[in-house]
């Protein structure tokens, strides 16, 4: 049996276009700590796409 292929891993474009906010919001997020964790890649920012739903879920308005 195969092992589970994980999803690939998020740029700032495909965050920002999930959570339907600019990519300069990402940035500016992340310069503030806040926003979803990322990892570097080389110069690239690169996003779990699960912690990305899940730190969605966290702020959703109960």
């Amino acid at each position: 049996m195969a092992p589970p292929v994980d999803e690939p891993r998020w740029t700032v474009n495909d965050v920002a276009a999930y959570l339907h906010v600019e990519r300069g919001t990402v940035y500016t997020w992340r310069k503030r700590h806040y926003g979803p964790p990322a990892a570097r890649v080389g110069k690239h920012l690169r996003y779990d796409p699960d912690e990305v739903r899940a730190w969605f879920r966290d702020r959703r308005a109960a």
